[in-house]
């Protein structure tokens, strides 16, 4: 049996972990991404909190990354959007997470992608075959740069193409994104040659454990999200309930125009403290990110798609970002699809290690998603199970908060691998 073919759809963090993963079972890998080149420095995006499980998977692609810092505290506090006084809800010292910056994390996997990986960049994924009972697939792409079309033919495909993954479609046309109810207000502050501004000393006062903690700040029907990034710079988040956005192409972000940003730097002001509204006035180039998840998939029988193809990432389980999640459940795809590759690495189809991988993994990231998007309509004051009203900050206990911690996600302390012969 010669060197097996696996063509990845999406270059992103999931397709990137998974061409480690695929290709540390022994697998050639060519990945297909439309962007023409990978991202350069601080790249796109924005931070991101990583796991322990998912630190130590991330250690075995990439030795001796250490752009993170500790997310050892996890602290949810009320916000009296009147008086601007802050009291702790829920505070948690044993979180034991890492803060990243997306690009970062994008750059250093790319750099340390081993030699039978290939990465074609510029080529928009189109359009895939089975080639029946052989197995195998044939994928077609188009050449952006000069618009040609070309097939790569490999063994197995994997769709790592993002929450609005054209691949599952196909299979699930019915599987629709579903709204959360509300978009997200995102930017990273850069603070570099600026530690002794008036903007850091009032931050470093209101939240004077950044650089080990993640604050969770609540307001009525509302809530926020900071904490620092390696190289000097802080990331945020800021919730709001409202009706659906409407989007133009396959992106859940948009640029935000001068009359959005006007009105949230207004808003800023009127719900949260000095310090914070003023470090999101100060923000460059804020953006939205419409918040969106799916309901869990079926079990494979009811989707199928060959033998041969399968899905990993936010293309196989978008989520709302409330649970710390999504990059960690495409880090946990990748380990364990590699893993079940090795493990039945004698057969001659592989189906056998997919159907193995996603027995493994869609119980799991079936509870997550849940869990997360119950816990956003929490801190967002909407009402959950039923309730003719949602969580109210104003009048909660402690007692009531302890629900708002991050431990509450099913499989906090870690989910099953492949690594150990089992699951």
């Amino acid at each position: 049996m010669g060197k097996r073919v696996a063509v990845v759809v999406g270059g992103s963090v999931a397709g990137l972990a998974c061409a480690h993963a695929v290709a540390g079972a022994g697998w050639d890998v060519v990945v297909l991404e439309k962007a023409a080149a990978p991202a350069a420095g601080g790249g796109t995006g924005a931070g991101l909190g990583l796991d322990a499980q998912s630190m130590e998977t991330l250690a075995r692609w990439i030795p001796g990354w250490e752009a993170t810092l500790p997310l050892a505290v996890d602290l949810n506090r009320a916000t009296d959007s009147v008086t601007k006084a802050a009291r702790t809800l829920a505070r948690d010292d044993g979180f034991n997470f890492r803060a990243a910056h997306w690009g970062d994390l994008h750059r250093r996997l790319h750099e340390a992608l081993p030699p039978a990986v290939t990465v074609l960049w510029g080529h928009q994924f189109l359009s895939f075959e089975a080639l029946g009972d052989a197995g195998g697939v044939v994928a077609t792409a188009r050449v952006l740069r000069t618009g040609e079309t070309v097939d790569v033919t490999g063994d197995l495909l994997v769709a790592a193409d993002g929450s609005t993954s054209s691949i599952r479609r196909r299979f699930l046309p019915d599987l629709k994104l579903r709204y959360s109810g509300y978009c997200a207000w995102r930017g990273v502050f850069d603070f570099a040659g600026k530690e002794s501004s008036d903007t850091m000393i009032g931050i470093r006062r209101a939240y004077p454990e950044l650089g080990n903690c993640i604050y969770f700040d609540l307001a009525y029907k509302t809530h926020a999200v900071l904490y620092e990034l390696p190289g000097s710079r802080l990331n945020w988040l800021w919730y709001n309930n409202g009706p659906e956005p409407e989007l133009t192409g396959s992106s859940v972000t948009m640029e935000a125009t001068g009359a959005m940003v006007a009105r949230m730097r207004d808003e800023a002001e009127r719900v949260w403290c000095p310090e914070l509204a003023r470090l999101v006035r100060e923000t460059a180039a804020p953006f939205v990110n419409v918040i969106y998840d799916a309901d869990p998939l079926p079990p494979r029988p009811s989707w199928a798609g060959g033998r041969a193809v399968v899905l990993a990432g936010d293309a196989a389980h978008p989520t709302t970002p409330h649970g710390l999640r999504s990059t960690n459940m495409s880090v946990m795809d990748a380990r364990a699809l590699g893993r079940c590759l090795v493990r039945w690495g004698s057969e001659p189809t592989p189906a056998r290690a997919l159907a193995e991988y996603e027995a493994v993994r869609l119980p799991v990231v079936a509870a997550q998603v849940l869990h997360a998007r119950r816990l956003g309509r929490i801190k967002q004051g909407l009402p959950v199970d039923g309730e003719a009203e949602g969580f109210d900050v104003r009048t909660a206990t402690a007692e009531g908060a302890l629900e708002l911690r991050q431990r509450t996600m099913p499989f906090f302390g870690g989910v099953p691998t492949a690594d150990d012969g089992g699951f």
